[in-house]
């Protein structure tokens, strides 16, 4: 295999990319377009739910906590209602996706230390999301219930804040989130849906590549040609290796400028792995196109093969650990799975290859395996 002779390839490669000028607006502009479009709308933080409230006490106490709603970054208030009626219409027009209705005497009850049932309203048409606020509005029920137990103590035993406190809440939990302490999505999406948008736009730019040769006829220059299989795949992989370091280092530079999710670990680690990654993609992609005619066919197999395997078992939506056993079997057989755990570990955790060796070997092993199978099925005898 000769050096001068990939060069060589590489570069007639590179030139006919740059000729193509949409295929070349393509290969940088659509991994942004895909993290841009991904990134602001797989948002799955539940956050500002509008909500409505029927105030039938119209006490201190009841604006005290319904003021705790308000106040709340996830919850949205849109107003009060006459009644249960206007509700039902607001929720049923999705104008709001939560509803409070306090009754009479909440003030006197609590002040008499009697329970009071409050009415709360979900809107279960996304069973995930309803979950969620239901945890919230337990939470600050809790938290409000709490307070005014602790200050019915105070006032009849004549104890201090603390000592009611102590009373109330025997035991402390302090929970402390780690690696992503604002618990925000964002952080932990973004480093995957890098991951995604390489998985894509690799895989079809190399595909979309090698097949124009087949549909121009100019492979068959390199059929009647000297030019090794080695060398030629080789050299025509080069120019989409390189676009796709590019493109590493501005989904890089977007994840932290435009996202600001915070990236803890070495760049030079991540950069490596992700070389790794990129031959796992462009190998994915050659393969595709050894294996059909037509860039529009090369367009849906790669579209199909990448995408929805890298959804389900590569641990962008759902931890792989939460898969059933064939979806983990599923998993491992891709690079997705291995990729993922490095960018979230490199964001997130700051660690490096003294803990996600296991993932650089396996994308280590599955470059190979595709040079191998691609080297094995492309021939330089034209099939008839």
């Amino acid at each position: 295999m000769k050096l001068r002779v990939i060069r060589t390839m590489a570069l007639k490669e590179w030139k006919e990319t740059t000729r193509d000028r949409p295929f070349l607006l393509l290969a940088f502009l659509l991994p942004v377009l895909w993290l841009t479009v991904f990134g602001y709308g797989l948002v799955l933080d539940v956050e500002n739910i509008p909500f409505a409230v029927v105030d039938r006490d119209h006490s201190a106490m009841s604006r005290e906590y319904i003021y705790r709603f308000i106040q709340s970054r996830y919850f949205s208030f849109r107003g009060y209602a006459a009644d249960e009626h206007a509700l039902d219409r607001l929720l049923t027009e999705t104008k709001i996706r939560a509803a409070l209705v306090v009754p009479e005497r909440f003030e006197e009850q609590l002040a008499a230390g009697e329970p009071v049932a409050v009415q709360t309203l979900l809107d279960g048409t996304f069973p995930l999301h309803t979950d969620i606020a239901k945890g919230y509005v337990i939470a600050i029920n809790q938290a409000f219930t709490e307070e005014r137990l602790i200050d019915y103590i105070r006032r009849y035993r004549g104890l201090t804040y603390e000592q009611a406190s102590r009373i109330v809440r025997p035991l402390a939990v302090e929970v402390r989130y780690l690696y992503n302490e604002e618990v925000r999505s964002a952080w932990s999406m973004v480093p995957g849906l890098l991951m995604f948008t390489m998985m894509l736009a690799s895989s079809l730019l190399t595909a979309l590549g090698v097949v124009r040769e087949k549909e121009t006829g100019s492979i068959y220059n390199i059929y009647s040609s000297t030019v090794s299989r080695a060398e030629f795949l080789s050299g025509k992989l080069l120019p989409y290796v390189a676009i796709s370091m590019i493109n590493v280092c501005v989904l890089w530079l977007m994840a932290v400028t435009m996202f600001h999710v915070p990236f803890k670990g070495s760049f030079l680690f991540f950069f490596s792995a992700s070389i790794l990654f990129i031959l796992c993609t462009t190998g994915i992609g050659l393969l595709i196109s050894l294996l059909v005619q037509t860039q529009m066919a090369a367009l849906i197999i790669t579209m199909v093969v990448a995408m929805i395997p890298t959804i389900l078992f590569s641990g962008l939506l759902v931890p792989v650990a939460s898969l059933s056993q064939g979806a983990q079997v599923q998993a491992h057989l891709l690079p997705a799975m291995y990729y993922t755990n490095i960018v979230r570990g490199s964001f997130l955790k700051g660690v490096g290859a003294d803990v996600l060796w296991s993932d650089l070997l396996a994308l280590a092993l599955f470059a190979a395996a595709m040079s191998a199978v691609t080297y094995q099925l492309f021939s330089k005898r034209p099939k008839t």
